[in-house]
Parts: C-alpha cells; structure tokens; sequence
C-alpha cells in the first residue's frame, strides 16, 4: 500500500502576511494560534533578527483536511506565468448556465477581496467553464 504524505503549497511573494490573509478569506482558512510564549504573530515577529521579520507567514484549513499555505518573501517580482497553481472548486457538479452563475458570483467576490479577474474559459465539450484569475500579487490561479 502507498504511502500518502501531507504537503503544504509555498508562494513565494512580497508581503506574506497580506497574501495569506487574502488566501484565508479566500479559502475560509485560518491563521494558527502564535507558539507559545507569545500573544500575537506581531510579538513572534518583532522577536526575529531584523532581516528575517516579514519573511513569512502561515495559515491552514481548519478542519485540518486542505493543505497548509506557505508564504514565504522573496526579493524578486513575478516575471511569467505560474507553473503550478490553485484550482477554487466553486462550480463542482454544476454544468452550463448554473456553473457560469456559481462562477461569476465567486469571481465577484473575490475581486473585492483584491483578485483580477483575467478571462473566462468557456466549456468546449471536453473542459467545463472555468475562470482565470490573479491573487493580489499576480499569482494565477482558476476558478473551476
């Protein structure tokens, strides 16, 4: 029998803390409790040498079921497009003009969240309607 690991999907990025907190309102995912020892995430940071304060931030699916999120700071920009990127099951099941409903209401709430909406992806027989869309800080990602 295989073994099934846990994993966590890492985005590098210029503001950690801004870019997790979109994906939890996002995702409905939470920012953890601090360690320990500390009241907020603010006295964890303040706590970190100099160059490292800012450099990360965590949040994660509060069932325990999704994948932790990883942000993590990087000096450079976005320059191309994704690689790998997060598919938003809104419009699971749901097919023709209730899928494009369910689809469009998602993307409008999300743009006031800060996303781009980019182009929507029509059904083709094979592929149902999905859309393509930019987190806060450029990253694609659909909702399918």
């Amino acid at each position: 029998m295989a073994l099934i690991r846990q994993f966590q999907v890492t985005f590098d990025c210029a503001e950690p803390e801004r870019v997790a907190r979109f994906w939890c309102a996002v995702l409905g995912y939470v920012v953890p409790s601090p360690p320990e020892g500390f009241a907020t995430w603010s006295d964890v940071d303040r706590s970190l040498p100099p160059e490292r304060q800012g450099a990360g931030f965590v949040c994660g699916d509060p069932s325990g079921v999704g994948p932790r999120l990883y942000f993590q700071r990087v000096p450079e920009g976005k320059a191309v497009k994704n690689r790998v990127h997060l598919d938003v099951r809104v419009g699971t099941g749901l097919v023709g003009e209730e899928r494009l409903a369910a689809l469009e209401a998602e993307c409008a709430r999300l743009v006031a969240l800060g996303a781009v909406r980019v182009r929507l992806l029509r059904a083709d027989g094979f592929n149902e309607s999905c859309l393509v869309m930019q987190d806060i800080e450029g990253n694609e990602f659909c909702l399918d």
